[in-house]
């Protein structure tokens, strides 16, 4: 089982995250379940940033992470993320992997599970309305 978090704050979020759908399916990545989306404030971003939307994905890859990171990756940049990015600005696509069929990883690209998901709002509501039996593992 995989679960990404899946947001943006630029542009149509929803045509976007449609689309990034499309891609994360054409490389290779199941989708099983979607939550609703979440609007949320943009904490901690630039001065009148707009929302951001975020939903939770849950799915099947048979790679491995990196791989799934690197599609990941190359999707954002696609739909109009610089790869060098700031970190807490706003964008228009970003996706993380909160978990990889079980993984567990720490290195420079990657942290598996992901290690702040669960102080985020953004991640546990939508994955609370489609997945609440991870979140009770979780604990």
């Amino acid at each position: 089982m995989v679960i990404l978090s899946i947001g943006g704050n630029l542009r149509d979020v929803e045509a976007t995250f449609a689309r990034a759908l499309t891609m994360l399916e054409q490389g290779g990545f199941v989708v099983t379940k979607v939550s609703s989306p979440y609007r949320n404030p943009a904490v901690g971003c630039e001065e009148g940033a707009p929302e951001f939307v975020n939903w939770a994905v849950v799915g099947e890859w048979s790679g491995t992470p990196l791989a799934l990171l690197d599609l990941a990756q190359s999707i954002e940049v696609a739909e109009g993320r610089p790869a060098d990015h700031p970190h807490w600005h706003s964008r228009t696509l970003d996706i993380d992997i909160i978990e990889c069929n079980g993984v567990v990883c720490d290195t420079p690209r990657l942290t598996l599970p992901h290690p702040r998901w669960r102080e985020r709002d953004f991640v546990r509501v939508p994955l609370r309305e489609i997945l609440p039996a991870y979140l009770e593992d979780q604990k």
